[in-house]
C-alpha cells in the first residue's frame, strides 16, 4: 500500500497506509471527510471547514495522515511539548520533530512497544493480534518541569534491546496525565518489562530480537 494524495480547493491530505494504526480518530471526529470503506475515493478534503481538517490530520497518532495548506495557511508545527502518549495495550504515540535511527521521521510516530511488529521499531498492529496487554495508565512519576520542552528527539533503536530516546520528552498517559520528564530514557519495546513503559532488561530474559543500533 502507498501513500494516497487527495488534492483539495485549500489541502492536500497524504495517507500512508503502512503508517495507520487504525486509532479511527479521522472517522469518528470528521466522517464526511473520512469514509473508511467506501467505493473509489475515501477521502474529500472540502467536505468541511479547512481548519477542521488541518485539526483533525494533526490528531492522527501514527502520522498516517499528513497535509499541506495550499491557500496559504500555515503547515504543522512542531509541537511546544514534545509527548510520547502510551496507548492502551498499544503502541507509544510520539509527537515531536523525530529522528529514528537517523533518519528523519516527521512530527507524529507510533512506536512498538509489544515486540510484534513486523516493521519495528514502528508499529504495525501487531498488538491486536498478539493480544497484547500493557496498561495506558502507568504510575506517575515525581518529576521537575524541563528548562525546555521542545525541541529535537532522537530515538536510538538498540540491537535486540530497547528504544534509546534523548531530547526533552514528557511520557504523557492516555488520559493525559504526565508520568515522567524526561531528557534522556530507556522505553521498552520488548513487551515484557514489568515496569513499562519503560525499560528494566527484561528484554535479555526473554531473548529478544530486533535490529538496532
Amino acid at each position: 500500500m502507498g501513500t494516497e494524495t487527495v488534492r483539495g480547493k485549500h489541502v492536500v491530505i497524504h495517507f500512508d497506509g503502512h503508517r495507520c494504526i487504525h486509532s479511527r480518530n479521522c472517522v469518528l471526529t470528521l466522517p464526511d471527510v473520512f469514509v473508511p470503506n467506501a467505493d473509489g475515493e475515501w477521502i474529500h478534503p472540502d467536505a468541511q471547514p479547512v481548519e477542521d481538517v488541518v485539526m483533525t490530520a494533526r490528531m492522527c497518532p501514527s502520522g498516517a495522515i499528513r497535509y499541506e495548506r495550499i491557500d496559504g495557511g500555515a503547515q504543522e508545527p512542531a509541537p511546544e511539548v514534545n509527548t510520547a502518549r502510551v496507548r492502551e495495550n498499544g503502541p507509544l504515540a510520539f509527537n515531536a520533530p523525530l529522528q529514528v535511527a537517523g533518519e528523519d521521521a516527521g512530527l507524529r510516530r507510533t512506536l512498538c512497544r509489544c515486540g510484534l511488529s513486523k516493521h519495528k521499531p514502528y508499529c504495525d498492529n501487531s498488538h491486536v493480534e498478539g493480544g497484547f496487554h500493557a496498561t495506558g495508565e502507568p504510575p506517575l512519576k515525581k518529576s521537575e518541569a524541563l528548562a525546555a520542552r521542545d525541541g529535537p528527539l532522537s530515538i536510538e533503536p538498540q540491537r535486540d534491546g530497547p528504544l534509546k530516546v534523548s531530547g526533552n520528552l514528557e511520557l504523557v498517559t492516555g488520559t493525559g496525565h504526565t508520568i515522567d520528564r524526561v531528557t534522556s530514557t530507556w522505553l521498552c519495546r520488548c513487551g515484557h518489562s514489568q515496569n513499562k513503559p519503560f525499560c528494566d532488561g527484561s528484554h535479555k530474559k526473554f531473548g529478544f530480537e530486533a535490529e538496532g543500533a
